[in-house]
């Protein structure tokens, strides 16, 4: 099977081993702290991880109580990232996300301006209920998360390394929300749907979170050792027929390119961002479950975390009551 591999610099396949060697313990032991505290779920802190490791930024769907933020505060608590929330509301103002200019006077009586850093200036953002604000404050983020700057009065400012989004959000037919606009939509890395837990999960939340004390989770890795496992993660080698299937994928999923579905139900589709999300969390996952190069299986298994917010269905389609994820599993299973 041939091998696609990143360009930019020489990789040295024995050191690569190595250092993949040494990830697999560190995320060995990120999900045993986090299982402390989240319960259930093992999709969701998946396909959470997978964003963060591959150096994206996640969108966490779903009804309010499902411990969408407990688990987003989990995760920057054993990654070891300075982490910071911000609660959405229709009245949130762009600058009480990026940070604003004061005029400040000193004892000479000189006056200038000092930029105070909004929350956005953390290494790990939680921004809960984000569809919850107007479009004007939800897209004050658009130009942090791609560019990993904000610019005040014409003055940039470098955002921490690493920076991570994980926004929350409330199904839209819930009264007052706001739909993410499509531009912002799209830097998100994953759409991770949050379900209602299982029997067994929910019967352990009973039992171990009303008593006295509530576990909590311990620091595992740092900031720099989580980039490090970022750096590893876009050295690793892709197979031939996975760089295919992502293509295949990515593009049965537009309209125009001959799947009958696809053109009878879907207004837009991904774009080339979707294939750079599939071409970096399908080496995440690999490594996260154990193994050294991913496979077809993961492109089917993130197929619909990377392109449910990236495509939208036509009114006929809406009319019908077809579903999204039922279209993008049909276009994930065919070979």
């Amino acid at each position: 099977m041939g091998l696609t591999r990143p360009t930019g610099h020489d990789i040295d396949e024995a050191e690569i081993v190595k250092q993949a060697e040494q990830a697999l313990d560190d995320l060995k032991s990120v999900r045993e702290e986090t299982a402390k505290v989240i319960y259930g779920q093992e999709a969701v802190v998946e396909n959470a991880m997978l964003s963060l490791l591959s150096g994206g930024h996640a969108l966490l769907v779903g009804v309010p109580g499902l411990a969408k933020t407990k688990l987003v505060t989990t995760l920057g608590t054993v990654l070891g990232l300075g982490a910071s929330r911000i609660q959405f509301t229709p009245d949130l103002m762009p600058s009480d996300i990026l940070g604003a200019e004061v005029l400040e006077q000193d004892e000479s009586g000189k006056r200038s301006f000092r930029f105070i850093k909004g929350p956005v200036f953390a290494q790990l953002l939680m921004a809960d209920e984000i569809n919850r604000a107007s479009p004007r404050t939800q897209s004050a983020l658009l130009q942090a998360m791609q560019e990993y700057h904000v610019t005040i009065a014409g003055q940039h400012y470098a955002l921490p390394r690493p920076f991570h989004v994980l926004a929350t959000q409330n199904p839209l037919e819930q009264e007052g929300t706001y739909p993410l606009p499509e531009a912002q939509l799209d830097r998100f890395l994953l759409q991770v749907d949050v379900a209602y837990p299982e029997l067994e999960a929910e019967r352990r939340i009973l039992l171990e979170t009303t008593g006295l004390a509530e576990k909590t989770a311990s620091p595992v890795l740092t900031a720099e050792r989580l980039m490090e496992i970022q750096a590893l993660i876009r050295q690793m080698p892709v197979g031939e027929s996975v760089v295919e299937a992502i293509l295949k994928l990515v593009r049965s999923a537009r309209p125009g390119n001959g799947e009958a579905d696809t053109d009878r139900h879907i207004a837009w589709g991904p774009g080339p961002r979707a294939g750079q999300a599939l071409m970096l969390t399908v080496r995440a996952r690999a490594l996260y479950q154990g193994r050294l190069a991913p496979s077809i299986d993961d492109v089917r298994a993130l197929a619909e975390p990377v392109l449910k917010h990236r495509m939208a269905l036509s009114f006929a389609a809406r009319a019908e009551g077809v579903k999204l994820s039922d279209i993008i599993a049909k276009i994930a299973a065919r070979d």
